[in-house]
């Protein structure tokens, strides 16, 4: 806390709210082809995506505060459904398949590509996606690939970088920059992460819940993610 916060001498200056409090969590269950089963419900959506092994378990462990939401595993690649899960009755938190694991069979990655592509283009509930990078990598051609689709269909998009933590902080700013510039991100839609520190866990949440409070960007989405 800097030591200009009042806030630090002053405990009776009033906090503010920490944003998306969690009440309650329920696993609505998994789709595991397209236009397979999917929860029936109106609740708006909000997805995360990235490749196999970027921390999306840990992330989303982290921003609900539940240890075990979205379980942590050693073997990338082993998330096969999109999970939905329900969070205090008010939205659908959308876990979706890691892509670009090379130990996953080709056949796997292909059944992988029309799910992950279906829901993006027919869930009328989306509201916008959490896409995750790793703030030490390159962005591979599936994370480009991934996100030229996204802004294709023009899906609201916030880009987290993970594993902030893994480096010092001079090198994750420089790294944020140079991740930001190389893919033409304006800097206010990209929030550096650490599930290790929950660096970057209240703002991560706050720009969730605008995303839930916006307009549907789209009602009936269409496109395809494109060829690699």
């Amino acid at each position: 806390m800097s030591h200009t916060d009042e806030s630090a001498d002053h405990p009776d200056v009033p906090q503010p709210a920490e944003p998306l409090v969690i009440r309650r969590l329920a696993f609505l269950g998994g789709q595991a082809s397209p236009g397979g089963w999917r929860p029936e419900t109106d609740l708006p959506e909000v997805a995360f995506g990235g490749r196999s092994n970027v921390g999306k378990s840990s992330l989303l462990n982290t921003l609900v505060r539940h240890k075990s939401l979205a379980r942590v595993s050693q073997q990338p690649g082993k998330t096969r459904e999109i999970n939905f899960f329900s969070v205090n009755d008010a939205f659908v938190l959308v876990d979706l398949p890691g892509y670009g694991y090379a130990k996953v069979s080709r056949e796997a990655r292909a059944r992988w590509r029309p799910l992950i592509e279906s829901y993006l283009r027919t869930s009328a509930q989306l509201r916008g996606i959490v896409q995750l990078l790793d703030v030490r990598r390159e962005p591979s051609d599936d994370d480009r690939h991934m996100l030229d689709f996204l802004a294709e269909l023009g899906v609201p998009t916030i880009v987290a970088l993970t594993k902030v933590d893994k480096v010092s902080a001079t090198d994750a700013r420089q790294h944020v920059v140079n991740i930001t510039s190389a893919l033409g991100l304006d800097a206010e839609q990209v929030i550096p992460f650490s599930s290790v520190t929950r660096h970057g866990r209240d703002e991560l949440a706050a720009a969730i819940e605008s995303l839930l409070a916006a307009e549907p960007w789209r009602q009936a989405p269409t496109g395809q993610i494109p060829e690699e």
